[in-house]
């Protein structure tokens, strides 16, 4: 399985688009950066047919240490970011080969 880097990102999209890849760069930086501001104040965002990204609330929970098992180790509640596939993104992924980029 391939990684999909942000240099290969910036790299594909420039060919594709026939755009410099410092602007290119520049985009994706902002919208990353725009992203990680919205998620951080706790707002949700949503992508039509691509997901939704939002912040949700993790329980405190007691873990355990997979070396000394009897030994409970308290995991306290915590802020996290859930993904949740739109349904575009989830039926290319279930069909396994169709509407990909070689080498993706």
């Amino acid at each position: 399985m391939a990684t999909m880097t942000k240099k290969k990102l910036i790299s594909t999209i420039s060919q594709d688009q026939g755009i410099h890849p410092n602007h290119v760069r520049s985009v994706i930086q902002n919208f990353l950066d725009a992203m990680t501001e919205c998620l951080a104040k706790g707002h949700r965002l949503e992508f039509r047919d691509f997901g939704v990204l939002q912040v949700v609330e993790r329980k405190p929970k007691i873990g355990r240490n997979p070396k000394n098992a009897s030994v409970p180790i308290q995991i306290p509640a915590r802020r996290a970011v859930k993904f949740t596939p739109g349904k575009k993104m989830r039926r290319l992924i279930e069909q396994p080969g169709k509407n990909r980029r070689d080498g993706q």
